[in-house]
């Protein structure tokens, strides 16, 4: 007889009758349930980890609105029949949430019951303490939580009973929270169950993710499988009638079932042969399961094999042998795929009941059916199942991306720094994940900490990374960004913000053909902006005072266009290209030389970056739209394009005495062997004993060679030369070269 349950004066009043009865049910069908492997002394210790944890509860209500102790029991009825654990496991499972509500401590739990259960329940609370830390690096969490399992591994397969309860009641949880949980469950704890042989907690914790991950495809595909019931089920009748009848014949004691395959299963067939729900041609399986002795187990699976596939012909590349070679989890069946009525491909599962349970519930089953009794056999079970941990390397981290899924294929779960759920498309970076906290920080972002570790703002994002964006306050958005951002947010803000930007330097540009317009005493009307936007092949007015804002188009050449003087010279620069410039001969320069002098009055004149010319150097002088006249060495990089296109606007200059006063910026690039000092030696040489002052210095180094550039303040060509070839001589310096610009 069943004993009775006492509830005392802290649950009186505060639950209903129907809550009351619910937990008596719940408790007894526990008991029941035990009865097969547990003795009397044995149910004693159920019912006072019960009593334990109906005291701790005081009525503590889960989220779904019941009792927690109806989860509390729920829990160690999965823990006994759908993984097929001992009273010990159940004792844990009913006793880990008294301690985290802190009702009673590990050491009153070792003294009241054993040291066994107080191990294991040290190891839930572990998990959930680990749980609740807000880090998003879940592979990492992972793998602490199983080393926290060495001393019991019964505790990981209480914790998947835990998961699998809690999934059952996820819909009254938040949807983040929903996600948050259905990801760490698809990506570790699913596969982990696949890895135990635990095949229906597998299934159910996937299809419970999926519900939550990918709610509309789930529900059309339970939809469609509603709608098809009826038919399947006379498809199964018909497929099975053959079956049944020679079965009978040969007095075989068996069971037939005929079961869709579940949700994720059909969802990842329909992703993987790209095919909708129609075309997938094995929604369900028969499986066969018979009664036979164990001597008899193989020979009885084949010759039910032989019967069916007598009536229908089976595809033998769909064969799977696991009752000759039983998989590593101990799973043992045989499969095979054959064209049933109506030309449809049927999949058959034939196996023995031993078999079933062992597939049903792991290796629990699998030791129990070896005649060993769960708790006596439980140091055999429990390296078995460390064997399988250990195998795919979880245990020291090394392979975990062994145990994760490739499940999203459109979507990409992260994390903040402080643990907030970020979801975005499959195929985002950095800069999407930047612009999706907010546009400021998507404007202003230069990269990012991918758990701990230095990326680009181009970086794909991953299932379960933890980003925090890099930012700086010179940072403005570039046309380029566009290329590698998926999420309309960032590309709409990008553009956005290009779009601002050009139109500040479109209103310069305007400002400035108006002016010239002027001077040349032609009128500013919309007719003639067209006449021009049309010649140059632009958009809108606005691409034109851009390109001229920006010098892709030089005002001179709207003049020559619209005086139809010089024709031949009017160019459309917006598709210029760059390219290695040769020296320009002197004769070929027009016009006076240009003196370039500190004490020159009313010239506007400045060096140009592209080559940075010092005294010494042999230059020229460029007419430019909106920066006077630009100084360039007759090497520079841009010489010839600017020669051969712009004739008329090149002035030839050349130094005085008075230039060698004044100082020049010079970058040079030094190539060396990286050396302990180094550093120090070049800066020595430059600032001590030449006595030059330096800008900035830069040092990058790679399998034992450095490369740094100098920017440094020179006096003239000779006093750069005479620096340089100082620095040639030093020991470990290999090269040492003159670069144009920092691009160089």
């Amino acid at each position: 007889m069943l004993p009775k349950i006492n509830f005392d004066q802290k649950t009186e009043g505060r639950i209903t009758d129907r809550e009351r009865k619910k937990i008596i049910e719940k408790y007894r069908e526990l008991l029941q349930l035990s009865e097969d492997f547990t003795k009397k002394k044995e149910l004693e210790l159920i019912r006072k980890a019960f009593d334990v944890a109906l005291d701790a509860s005081e009525v503590k209500r889960s989220p779904s609105g019941e009792p927690e102790i109806i989860d509390t029991l729920e829990v160690a009825i999965v823990v006994v029949t759908q993984i097929g654990l001992g009273t010990r496991s159940v004792v844990a499972s009913l006793l880990y949430h008294a301690v985290i509500d802190k009702k009673i401590t590990i050491i009153e739990v070792e003294k009241e019951f054993d040291k066994t259960i107080a191990t294991m329940v040290d190891g839930l609370v572990k998990i959930e303490e680990l749980n609740t830390k807000t880090s998003a690096s879940q592979a990492e969490n992972f793998r602490q939580m199983l080393l926290t399992l060495a001393e019991d591994v019964r505790v990981i397969l209480i914790k998947l009973a835990i998961l699998l309860n809690h999934m059952r009641g996820l819909n009254y949880y938040p949807e983040e929270y929903q996600i948050k949980t259905s990801l760490e469950t698809f990506s570790l704890y699913a596969p982990l169950a696949h890895r135990l042989g635990l095949y229906n907690i597998k299934s159910e914790l996937e299809n419970l993710s999926m519900k939550y991950t990918e709610k509309d495809k789930y529900k059309e595909i339970i939809k469609k499988l509603e709608a098809t019931t009826a038919k399947r089920e006379r498809f199964i009748k018909k497929f099975t009638a053959p079956i049944i009848k020679v079965l009978n014949e040969e007095g075989f004691d068996y069971e037939i079932k005929g079961r869709p395959k579940s949700v994720y299963s059909i969802w990842q067939k329909m992703k993987k042969q790209n095919v909708g729900f129609e075309e997938v041609y094995d929604i369900f399986a028969i499986r066969i399961i018979l009664n036979s002795k164990p001597s008899k187990e193989k020979a009885d699976c084949w010759r039910v094999y032989s019967m069916v596939t007598d009536f229908y012909q089976p595809n033998p590349k769909r064969l799977r042998d696991w009752i000759s070679i039983p998989k590593s989890n101990g799973y043992e069946s045989l499969h095979t795929t054959v064209v049933g009525p109506e030309n449809k491909w049927v999949e058959v599962q034939i196996r023995t009941q031993r078999m079933d349970e062992v597939a049903e519930k792991g290796y629990a089953a699998h030791w129990r059916y070896k005649g060993v009794k769960a708790e006596k056999g439980i140091d055999t079970w429990m390296q078995k199942v460390r064997d399988v941990i250990e195998s795919n390397g979880v245990a020291n981290g090394e392979t975990i991306d062994d145990l994760k899924l490739n499940l999203y294929n459109k979507e990409v779960f992260v994390f903040t720094p402080t643990g907030d759920l970020k979801k975005l498309p499959a195929g985002a970076t950095v800069l999407d994940f930047a612009y999706d906290i907010h546009s400021d920080v998507g404007n202003q972002c230069v990269g990012a900490m991918i758990n701990h570790k230095n990326v680009t703002i181009k970086q794909p994002l991953q299932n379960g990374d933890q980003v925090s964006i890099v930012t700086s306050k010179t940072q403005k958005p570039k046309t380029d960004w566009l290329n590698f951002v998926v999420t309309s947010k960032a590309k709409t803000k990008i553009k956005s913000t290009l779009r601002e930007e050009k139109f500040k330097e479109a209103e310069e540009g305007k400002e400035l053909l108006k002016r010239r317009l002027k001077n040349w005493k032609i009128k500013f009307e919309d007719a003639l902006i067209d006449k021009i936007v049309k010649h140059f092949k632009l958009k809108a007015p606005v691409d034109l005072y851009y390109a001229i804002a920006t010098e892709k188009i030089d005002v001179a050449t709207i003049k020559d266009l619209l005086t139809e003087t010089n024709k031949d010279e009017v160019v459309n620069q917006e598709n210029i290209v760059e390219q290695e410039i040769e020296e320009k001969p002197k004769e070929d320069y027009k016009s006076d030389y240009l003196i370039i002098d500190d004490n020159i009055e009313n010239v506007d004149y400045k060096l140009a970056k592209c080559c940075n010319p010092i005294f010494g150097d042999s230059i020229f002088g460029f007419v430019t739209v909106s920066e006077g006249i630009k100084i360039h060495r007759t090497n520079c990089p841009n010489a010839r394009q600017l020669v051969d296109r712009y004739n008329y606007r090149i002035i030839k200059a050349q130094w005085t005495k008075s230039a060698a006063n004044q100082s020049f910026q010079a970058i040079i690039k030094v190539v060396g062997v990286d050396e302990i000092g180094m550093l120090n030696k070049i800066t020595d040489v430059i600032s001590k004993d030449l006595k030059v002052r330096m800008r900035s210095i830069t040092m990058d180094s790679n399998e034992g060679m450095f490369e740094g550039k100098l920017k440094l303040l020179i006096d003239s060509v000779k006093h750069l030369e005479m620096l340089m070839s100082i620095l040639r001589k030093e020991k470990g310096i290999l090269k040492v070269t003159r670069v144009d610009s920092d691009d160089n």
